[in-house]
């Protein structure tokens, strides 16, 4: 069984109020191509389709050119595909019993009732079925009611159902055959054994929740041969060779600048045998940070996305030097102006201890809170307007 291991696309970016649009079909185009020579079983997309909840028509029609393409170079294969947290799961479930029909596989929202169970979709090859589960970006709050019971809604002091416990219990009610190969498809922040949150790198472009409060202890996947994972936008692996983010096709922000893109290609034998390799994805446009004078930064002329940081004091005729950088650089991003000042500035910035910074600690000092009730109700107040900003 071989199969592509994708995630956020998020199609509908735009960078630095750039389109992207141009580069989003030139990566997807790259890879249906990929797909029409490899010829896949599968194409598991890991959540985060779009960048917004509610897409832009543009954003739309990308997205269908783009499962159109893989309909076309791999009729055969069956094309899952799961929401994110960037994603409106109910408009991305729209016809989703339908379309299985049509061998594409699309799960929206998670369970919510006591009948309902994480979709499993069975492929078949000569070692038996492979399992796919495909299970979508969860809040707790949307599975609380299949969690806990009134009783302990109803009881006093209880604590909120964590993203923690909201997966483990999900995943705990599910009959996982030992004897047969398993693959979860999810998209949460799995916290990899002996690591804190803090010490994992996160894209300027990735949404987090304050106080890590949506980590997930990677020893739920245990029960999984592979686990094709989206949200983190860097490809990562989470303790295990087989569990892994494969990281954004096309990076997202600056920071993801210099950044090598792949897609994973996974091939599983027989059960326990699964071996995993590296497609890589080459951009229209690299993005690229340029620091220097103006001397030194011009011969670098490019087409790429730049962010340039000029270096030493202003000169006259500061006009003049914009147009002529931007003559050079067409698809320049922005120009930051670094003095020795500014330098060292930046650099102890980049020393203090980046809790300081937290949204949840700064609130937290100036509203002077000290009971752990209140606490648990900025957390809350936060990371509410954090997903309500996400789905405008």
């Amino acid at each position: 069984m071989k199969f592509f291991h994708l995630s956020d696309l998020h199609i509908g970016l735009r960078l630095m109020n750039r389109d992207m649009r141009e580069d989003h079909t030139y990566i997807l185009e790259q890879i249906i191509r990929r797909a029409a020579e490899e010829k896949p079983d599968a194409v598991v997309i890991a959540g985060d389709i779009y960048d917004k909840a509610v897409p832009s028509a543009e954003a739309v029609e990308v997205f269908d050119a783009f499962i159109s393409g893989l309909s076309e170079a791999v009729p055969e294969a069956a094309l899952m595909l799961i929401s994110g947290n960037h994603d409106s799961g109910p408009r991305i479930n729209c016809y989703s019993r339908v379309l299985a029909r049509q061998n594409l596989f699309i799960e929206g929202t998670p369970p919510q009732t006591e009948r309902e169970h994480i979709r499993k979709v069975a492929l078949h090859d000569a070692y038996g079925p492979v399992n796919f589960y495909l299970l979508p970006f969860v809040r707790p709050s949307m599975v609380r009611q299949i969690l806990q019971s009134p009783a302990d809604s109803a009881h006093e002091g209880e604590q909120p159902l964590s993203y923690d416990a909201a997966l483990h219990g999900l995943i705990g009610r599910e009959t996982i055959r030992d004897d047969e190969r398993n693959v979860l498809v999810s998209h949460q922040f799995y916290l990899p054994p002996g690591r804190k949150a803090g010490e994992v790198e996160r894209m300027d472009s990735e949404i987090r929740f304050v106080g890590n409060v949506d980590e997930v202890r990677a020893d739920v996947l245990a029960p999984f041969d592979y686990a094709a994972l989206g949200h983190i936008h860097k490809p990562m692996k989470v303790g295990s060779e087989n569990y892994r983010y494969c990281g954004t096709p096309l990076a997202c922000s600056v920071s993801e600048a210099g950044q090598e893109k792949s897609l994973l290609v996974v091939e599983m034998a027989r059960k326990g045998e699964v071996s995993v390799r590296e497609i890589p994805l080459v951009p229209l446009r690299q993005i690229r940070v340029l620091r220097g004078t103006p001397d030194e930064i011009l011969p670098q002329a490019c087409r790429d996305y730049v962010r340039i940081i000029l270096t030493g004091e202003a000169q006259d005729g500061a006009e003049e030097l914009q147009g002529r950088i931007r003559a050079a650089f067409p698809y320049l991003l922005e120009i930051l102006r670094e003095n020795e000042r500014t330098a060292d500035y930046f650099a102890e910035d980049a020393k203090r201890d980046q809790a300081a910074l937290d949204p949840f600690e700064v609130c937290s000092t100036f509203l002077r809170i000290e009971s752990e009730e209140e606490r648990r109700i900025l957390r809350d107040v936060l990371n509410t307007v954090a997903g309500e900003g996400n789905r405008r």
